[in-house]
């Protein structure tokens, strides 16, 4: 056998057990009569001892030629260390080695595996192989592990099914762009990766499954932002005979066991919040509710006076910076040029001091005075010492402006503890949003969300009005999970195709087979998926995703690492009948 236990298992009573380790050289040190090894897994490391007076000697010979990342097996004798290392669980035994064998050789990595590696991320994502075994990443994929069967389990016991549905199926319109793939079988037809199994787990209900989950690759061939990737992971979740409160119920249950399980953290409440209230309060639809910092908004405040660009504005709206009345007038022009970056776009910002004595001092003092600037304080709730930042403008974009100010100055004040959890739910999203390149409504989420009942008749005369019967569960500023009350009436959802501009069709060619298996009785049915990667990041105490996937890929796309995607043979092209004009 290669190992009869792992690097991490031995302890102080194992003192004198004959064992066998394999594994990899961490790091060597050679004092000439005395070699130290040591020896790294996946479970830990042990030092391993060469001992001119005590090992063979033909064994400290080839101790000598060890490298970094060699791969070998020993056998030695557990002795007890005389320089004990309190930082390792091992680091009270050291093996004195009598056999070595090496089982491959290793030439030296392009960076250090070590924690702190003095490897670039571009470097890293190209060995990542290499990067795995390093103490941060692999944790990281063990942690995800650990969630993905908490959620299992917790969801078997729950009555949910584990269901796998097609990756090769139908593109549709709506969404993201889907990635298509040429069928050499089928001569220029093309099946499509899934955005989500969405139709598939409304079919499983129709069949009769009442309870279905997976924990399934979805693709999307959108363009990249940061901390996205094409292809990503979901716990899609679907139940049938099921109103709003109950999924609720269910997914609020499920995000406290993992909080309980995972961080000792325990979670009583998880607040609600229209989808207006949040726009409103916090400027997007998955607020941070950690810190405050909510919206006060100031059009009848501040549009009385002769001060034209806010009188000129839609929305004028601030908020109150705790102890930012002590910036000096270098700090806060260097907010005003972070707000006027492209990727915020604002065209400037006014402030407001309210100092320690009562008084206030405004970059707009000519245009407002002592007590304009008391009621912008009581309506963004200032207080003494703090600052009123204002930005003004296009609602819709002076809200995410804000907003992203907000979450700015909430990094640089220390208020996104990444050990303090707050979830909520956001509750009754637009059903439809008008898209102005198309100059048409599209479905805020997707045409399979139910509107609410009584907003239906609202679909003829403001469609931009109806609220869909549609949820979001917010955690700490992120979007984990989002779902809806499905439409589950062949009569409902053809009206709702005909307000997304489906002519009846092309509804049939894209959904007839949904449309057909209402007919056979659909039960009222409703579900959630959750972004795995997202949650088991923040669950981590990190928001970035990729160290908590195997092999992501990089900001463009692509996997570094196999150089892909990339060019394939023209016989494989022909033989999928595409032709390409070079």
């Amino acid at each position: 056998m290669y190992r009869s236990h792992s690097c991490g298992d031995l302890r102080l009573a194992d003192v004198n057990k004959e064992i066998t380790l394999s594994g990899w050289v961490q790091k060597t040190r050679d004092k000439g009569f005395m070699i130290w090894v040591d020896l790294r897994d996946r479970y830990g490391i042990t030092q391993l001892i060469f001992d001119e007076d005590r090992t063979p000697k033909e064994v400290v010979e080839t101790a000598k030629t060890l490298g970094r990342e060699f791969v070998i097996q020993i056998k030695g004798t557990v002795i007890e260390r005389e320089s004990k290392n309190p930082n390792i669980p091992t680091g009270d035994i050291e093996i004195l080695v009598s056999e070595l064998t090496i089982l491959n050789e290793a030439i030296v990595p392009p960076f250090t595996i070590e924690d702190n590696t003095d490897g670039g991320e571009d470097i890293r994502m190209k060995y990542r192989y290499l990067d795995i075994r390093r103490n941060p990443v692999k944790n990281s994929l063990l942690f995800r592990h650990q969630v993905a069967m908490l959620v299992r389990n917790y969801l078997s016991t729950e009555g949910f099914v584990e269901v796998e549905t097609p990756y090769l199926i139908k593109s549709t319109p709506e969404g993201a762009r889907d990635f298509v793939v040429p069928s050499r079988m089928n001569e220029g037809q093309f099946y499509a990766l899934p955005q989500s199994p969405q139709t598939f787990k409304q079919l499983l209900m129709v069949g009769g499954m009442d309870k279905y989950f997976q924990i399934v690759k979805c693709f999307r061939d959108e363009d990249l932002r940061a901390d996205r990737q094409p292809e990503f992971t979901q716990i899609d979740c679907e139940m049938a005979f099921v109103e709003q409160e109950d999924i609720l119920g269910i997914f609020e249950n499920l995000t406290r066991h993992l909080l309980k399980e995972i961080k000792g953290v325990s979670i009583a409440d998880f607040p609600r919040m229209t989808y207006d209230e949040a726009m409103r309060t916090y400027g997007n639809d998955k607020p941070d509710i950690r810190f405050g910092m909510k919206f006060g908004e100031l059009n009848t405040l501040a549009q009385h006076k002769d001060f034209k660009v806010f009188n000129d504005a839609e929305l004028v709206v601030g908020i109150a910076v705790p102890g930012g009345a002590s910036y000096t007038r270098k700090e806060i022009d260097k907010l005003i040029d972070w707000v006027k970056r492209p990727q915020v776009g604002a065209l400037g910002m006014v402030y407001a001091k309210c100092n320690e004595d009562g008084t206030y001092k405004s970059s707009v003092d000519k245009f407002y005075d002592q007590d304009d600037l008391a009621k912008w304080a009581s309506t963004t709730g200032a207080k003494p010492g703090d600052l009123i930042c204002v930005l003004s403008g296009q609602t819709n974009k002076v809200r995410a402006q804000l907003s992203a100010l907000r979450m700015e100055l909430a990094e640089r004040l220390g208020l996104r503890n990444p050990e303090e959890f707050a979830p909520l739910w956001v509750v009754d999203f637009p059903l439809l949003e008008w898209d102005e390149d198309t100059e048409r409504y599209h479905a805020m989420h997707h045409p399979f969300t139910s509107p609410k009942p009584e907003d239906i008749p609202l679909l003829d005369s403001k469609p931009g009005d109806v609220r869909a019967n549609a949820y979001d569960l917010v955690l700490n500023g992120n979007e984990i999970g989002g779902g809806s009350i499905r439409i589950h009436d062949s009569e409902t959802q053809a009206l709702m195709f005909d307000h997304l501009g489906f002519t009846p069709e092309e509804a049939k060619e894209q959904f007839g087979f949904l449309m057909d298996a209402f007919q056979y009785g659909a039960p009222p049915h409703g579900g959630i998926a959750f972004g795995f990667d997202r949650l088991v990041a923040i669950l981590g105490g990190q928001e970035t995703i990729r160290d908590f996937i195997a092999f992501p890929k990089n900001n463009s796309g692509r996997d570094v690492m196999i150089d892909s995607p990339a060019n394939i043979d023209t016989e494989q092209l022909k033989e999928l009948h595409i032709k390409l004009d070079l």
